[in-house]
């Protein structure tokens, strides 16, 4: 029997089932042990320092048992201290992105997603380079800066060379003020040599969710396909740090398995990326299962309500404090704004989960990966954001100066971060509403702006971030940075 090592390479011994059961029992039998909920929640609570604060996160095993607790007054405190630990750390500030898909074919037979092979009747698109080119203008005229690139699995369809050729065209756009300047990847898990290539090409984040810790589950749920292999997929992020990538993004698909075992098994994941690389997950997902093509949510057992999910968002928050945690337009409006205060860091806006969606006036459903619950326009979802007091951001200044990975925790760790996201956050939603903004968003929004400067402590950095502002409303100057 595999033994629990987080600093193993091998997937069974870091997310080590045995280790799981033992957790959720200890979870369990400690659920309404006050003292020891109380040690855990001041331990996860965010330390002031010298130079900021400081936060020590929570083993998953810490993280269990508060997910297990059910008093009321003790889940309303996790919250509180999640909400202290965003703001420490990321401040009023949520980054914007959206997903551009780039082809359906897949070769898997994942039973959760209708792209699965099994699935004859679906239109199946794979967008040419003129298609991709397209669809990037029709993104930057929205006001976007940051994508994140989805394609099925398919070795003739979608090989690497393929996925390396459309972050080419996406990178190589130039339209009116407008440049994609992070391309975050959501692809197969692939070789050392493929991610060596991901990251030649510039690429920000790798993504890649487990969709479910549970092997024997997962094996059910990926009956044919490359994906089958568990080992495989669960090992990827080591390969892809040893390819170069230095931002990882995790994530599971709540729904698939019992949703205790699989908050388990993402904390554990992000203590092994820490324990072997020295870096956790840049960033966490947080998706839930929901309706596409063929796929009927309620014909799996294990779904969540809105409760449970907001609970597990502020216990990711407590367990790893330093992670970017994104909710994606799955959820609705009424959604993601509550766990906006729980922990969440980054939103998808304006999204369409269709191959070649953005071109199309209408939104079109027939090649969707799933349903979008939240279909508001990104001019909306900005708006909305700055009226419930965050402030949008487009920022993707620290990959573009190096601050990632180690280096990008580090500074976050100790509070400063701060000094550079929170200026670059205004300049840049500045920049969205001088090209892209309607007017009742534009004066909502530079009201924030005004108000904003007002909070940057550094007298030097706020002149700089001032004058800046003042360029871009005055002339076609644009991606200023700190």
């Amino acid at each position: 029997m595999a033994k629990y090592d987080p600093k193993s390479l091998h997937a069974e011994e870091f997310i080590n089932d045995e280790e799981i059961r033992e957790t959720l029992a200890y979870a369990e039998e400690n659920k309404n042990n006050v003292e020891l909920i109380d040690q855990i929640l001041e331990k996860a609570r965010p330390q002031k320092t010298a130079t900021g604060c400081v936060c020590s996160g929570l083993t998953h095993r810490e993280a269990s048992v508060l997910l297990a607790c059910d008093i009321p007054e003790k889940i309303e405190k996790m919250y509180e201290i999640a909400e202290e630990i965003k703001l420490a750390f990321y401040g009023n500030r949520i980054v914007i992105f959206a997903p551009l898909y780039l082809s359906n074919y897949c070769v898997n037979g994942c039973t959760y997603c209708p792209y699965h092979a099994v699935n004859k009747h679906i239109p199946r698109k794979k967008l040419t380079q003129e298609e991709v080119r397209a669809e990037v203008i029709a993104l930057q005229d929205m006001g976007h800066k940051r994508l994140a690139i989805e394609s099925g699995e398919d070795p003739v369809n979608n090989p690497i060379e393929y996925i390396l050729e459309c972050i080419k065209t996406i990178y190589s756009v130039h339209h009116k003020n407008g440049d994609i300047r992070r391309v975050n990847v959501n692809i197969a898990a692939t070789t050392v040599e493929n991610y060596r290539r991901l990251k030649e090409a510039g690429i920000g984040t790798y993504i890649l969710f487990q969709e479910t810790y549970h092997k024997k589950s997962y094996e059910q749920l990926h009956p044919t396909g490359p994906k089958h292999n568990y080992d495989y997929h669960t090992e990827a992020m080591d390969r892809a740090m040893e390819g170069g990538i230095d931002d990882v993004g995790l994530g599971v698909l709540f729904g698939l398995e019992l949703y205790k075992y699989e908050f388990a098994g993402l904390i554990m994941h992000a203590e092994h990326l820490e324990a072997v690389h020295g870096v956790g997950p840049h960033t966490i997902s947080v998706p839930r299962l929901k309706k596409a093509d063929d796929i009927d949510p309620t014909q799996f057992d294990n779904g969540i309500d809105d409760e449970t999910f907001a609970k597990i968002t502020a216990c990711i928050r407590l367990a790893v404090p330093y992670t970017g945690m994104i909710i994606s337009t799955r959820e609705t409006e009424a959604v993601r704004s509550k766990l906006l205060r729980l922990g969440i860091s980054q939103v998808s806006g304006g999204s369409r989960t269709s191959v070649g969606g953005y071109t199309q006036e209408e939104r079109p459903h027939d090649t969707e990966q799933f349903d979008v619950s939240d279909q508001r326009t990104l001019d909306e979802v900005v708006r909305w954001l700055m009226e419930n007091g965050h402030i949008p951001s487009f920022c993707t200044a620290c990959y573009r100066e190096g601050r990632t990975g180690d280096r990008f925790m580090s500074l976050c760790k100790n509070g400063q971060i701060l000094n550079c996201c929170h200026p670059n956050a205004l300049m840049t939603l500045s920049e969205y509403l001088e090209d892209y903004a309607s007017p009742e968003t534009k004066a909502v929004g530079y009201k924030m702006v005004e108000e904003e400067l007002k909070r940057i402590p550094k007298e030097k950095v706020r002149e700089i971030a001032e004058q800046n502002i003042r360029d871009i409303k005055n002339s076609n100057r644009r991606d200023f940075r700190f």
